[in-house]
């Protein structure tokens, strides 16, 4: 029995083993832990498009989008910009891409294959489809062509409207505002006859507020030009004080706008009684008619203001400037292309009434006024032809003095081109123009404007 026991052990033991103890099949090992990718936090990526070079650039753009990830993770970021013609027509686009490393930044830089032509032109940029900016640019501005295109009468026009200016007695009549005046300089509102609305008629009355030094010296004389009047009656007129003696000013208030639309609570007290604005929208009135069209008179209120300052003893009409933005800046070219006296320097901001051809071509709030004007059954073709007597492009070709003149590249009222295509045509020598782009700037002052439009005048007094 003790031998049969063992054998009996031996072969318990056996099966134990073989079977593992009976514990049953051994488990799958279990899979090492993998890192999990963590999802981009798209508010932690920033995007924007640094100005460089004013973005005015020769041949080819140089558009950098700068790309900052914010994540703690690398990142893989879509870039879409297309390029269109400030008329609005495609010109290019692309799409991209650029790695953005964790917590970090990265440019990426686009240009076009080709050289695009002189003008200006619209990049919309995106990045991972959120826009990144949409901005103006110009290439190689001082290039583009659009030579003068007045018809073959265009200088017997405007003499025939001095003609007429010339046989009206201007009758100047000077009220003194003592609250304005000082002991070296006083202060008047000058009322002055100026050309009918029309061939025929009865002159119009402007205004304008002229300081005269009381040293008995002659002085060299600025003349101020207005931008188009918000027609808010309510607003007042500014109005300057007697300051400084060393110059003669005319700021003038051509037919229709500023002193000639407010009612006396709105002006310094002169007892002229409340005014009122005759043209409804300035623009618009008599649009067609070249020789009733309100920027005619308008242009002869200006060439009636030089001539008023030229009566008077602390004139020095040697030394003759003007300046002006928007409207005014189109009222400087005409005082400069039209007056009498030669002017020394102009200096033109962001100005109106400018290369119409590109106007109609949807370009600008030229373009507006054109669309809502009253012109009837004119085609384009008779619109510009009617337009070319007052375009400021055609005017500069008669204007040959020192030139400052500005454009906001983001400009919608007063576009870029509608500035420098004038400024192109001047008959003025390179070293006396010069021109300032604002690069973020829409129809306002470029920085330093002010400085540099003294800088000039006084260099040349």
């Amino acid at each position: 029995m003790k031998k049969a026991a063992y054998i009996l052990f031996v072969l318990s033991a056996v099966v134990l083993c073989a079977c593992g103890g009976c514990k049953g099949p051994a488990p799958e090992p279990t899979p090492e832990p993998q890192p999990q990718e963590q999802e981009v936090d798209l508010s932690l990526i920033k995007q924007s498009v640094p100005v460089t070079n004013d973005w005015v650039w020769s041949c080819k753009p140089q558009i950098t989008i700068h790309i900052e990830n914010g994540n703690p993770v690398a990142l893989k970021a879509g870039v879409t910009i297309k390029i269109t013609t400030d008329a609005k027509k495609a010109v290019t686009s692309i799409e991209d891409s650029v790695t953005v490393a964790a917590n970090g930044a990265q440019d990426f830089v686009f240009t076009t294959t080709d050289n695009l032509e002189p003008g200006f032109y619209r990049a919309s940029c995106f990045v991972n489809d959120k826009a990144a900016k949409h901005f103006n640019f110009g290439i190689d501005p001082f290039q583009i062509v659009s030579p003068p295109d007045m018809q073959p009468d265009f200088d017997q026009f405007w003499q025939a409207a001095k003609d007429q200016l010339a046989a009206i007695d201007m009758n100047a009549h000077l009220i003194e505002l003592p609250t304005k005046s000082s002991d070296t300089r006083k202060v008047y509102l000058v009322e002055l006859n100026s050309v009918p609305d029309g061939l025929t008629g009865e002159p119009v009355v402007v205004r304008g507020y002229y300081c005269e030094p009381q040293d008995g010296q002659k002085h060299p004389v600025i003349m101020h030009f207005y931008g188009y009047d918000t027609q808010n009656t309510k607003a007042k007129v500014e109005c300057p004080s007697g300051g400084a003696s060393q110059y003669a000013e005319f700021y003038l208030s051509h037919r229709g706008q500023y002193i000639n639309n407010r009612p006396e609570s709105s002006r310094v007290a002169d007892g002229l009684g409340d005014l009122v604005n005759p043209y409804g929208d300035w623009f618009t009135y008599n649009f067609g008619d070249r020789d009733s069209w309100y920027y005619r008179g308008a242009f002869m209120d200006v060439v009636q203001a030089i001539q008023f300052m030229a009566t008077r003893e602390s004139s020095d009409m040697t030394k003759l400037f003007a300046e002006g933005s928007s409207q005014g800046g189109a009222l400087t070219y005409a005082a400069a292309a039209l007056s009498d006296y030669p002017f020394t320097a102009i200096a033109c901001n962001v100005a109106f009434l400018g290369d119409y051809a590109d106007a109609m071509q949807g370009i600008g709030g030229l373009a507006m006024e054109l669309t809502k004007n009253a012109r009837g059954t004119m085609s384009d073709a008779e619109v510009l032809r009617f337009l070319s007597y007052f375009d400021t492009k055609n005017l500069a070709s008669r204007i040959s003095c020192a030139v400052l003149a500005s454009s906001g590249l983001q400009d919608n009222v007063c576009p870029p081109r509608t500035n420098t295509v004038p400024f192109n045509n001047l008959k003025t020598p390179e070293a006396d123009k010069q021109y300032i782009f604002g690069p973020e700037m829409g129809h306002d002052y470029p920085k330093g404007w002010s400085s540099k439009m003294w800088e000039l005048f006084k260099g040349r007094m």
